[in-house]
């Protein structure tokens, strides 16, 4: 089998196990949502700190 193939059928595994375990178990769910939810501000803290290291070693930068 192609490796290709192969993460492909292992990543689709791995989501509908974590759809099916979703559906059954509703505390699963709100696992899910709130690991989610968090993600979306861990990311924009992220951004924000490139955002600042770009500002201060970037910006000024003599060409």
């Amino acid at each position: 089998m192609n490796p290709r193939y192969a993460l492909f059928f292992k990543l689709l595994g791995a989501i509908l196990l974590i759809v099916i375990l979703a559906l059954l178990f509703k505390p699963v769910m709100e696992f899910v949502e709130m690991g989610a939810r968090e993600l979306v501000y861990f990311w924009w803290l992220v951004l924000l700190l490139l955002l600042a290291v770009w500002l201060i070693w970037g910006l000024g930068r003599k060409k």
